[in-house]
């Protein structure tokens, strides 16, 4: 029984698919809503260039704009599904900084949320949008509802 239930199989590929595509959706909410906070206020986009100015970031302003618009977009990208990989690794590393210069690395103690957005996004990077993304659809290998690597899969099966 309780191997049934921490190693059941037959819905491996489907369940990986809908596991990735929430990951990407609350992951990428949460994004879209750090972002559009530092575009419209809150905090406000003048307040993180000062706090990013006061741990020594060279061109606060600026920094605080990129900053702002990687999580915005990056957020917007993980949600749909498309440049998915290149946003994750933006993210990732917007993640990394704030852990390192604001943090101090103190996974611990005040840093547990930046490690836990660092992980997720560096996950969803190497997987990729999964076939729930709209990259995945537009990519050409999926034809009459039928993907090449669904096709794959089940010849591997066979």
């Amino acid at each position: 029984m309780m191997n049934n239930l921490l190693c059941k199989t037959d819905c491996h590929g489907k369940c990986r698919q809908w596991g990735l595509l929430i990951l990407r959706v609350v992951i990428g909410a949460i994004f879209i809503s750090h972002g559009y906070g530092k575009l419209t206020g809150s905090p406000s986009l003048e307040m993180f260039s000062g706090m990013l100015g006061g741990i020594g970031v060279p061109a606060p302003m600026f920094f605080a704009w990129v900053v702002a618009l990687t999580e915005l977009l990056g957020g917007i990208a993980l949600v749909l599904g498309i440049f998915v990989k290149p946003a994750a690794y933006l993210l990732a590393f917007v993640m990394f900084i704030a852990l390192w210069r604001v943090k101090g690395f103190a996974i611990f103690s005040k840093g547990e949320i930046d490690f836990a957005l660092l992980g997720a996004t560096l996950a969803i990077a190497m997987m990729g949008s999964g076939k729930f993304g709209v990259a995945h659809r537009a990519c050409g290998c999926c034809k009459d509802g039928v993907c090449s690597a669904e096709k794959a899969d089940e010849m591997k099966k066979a």
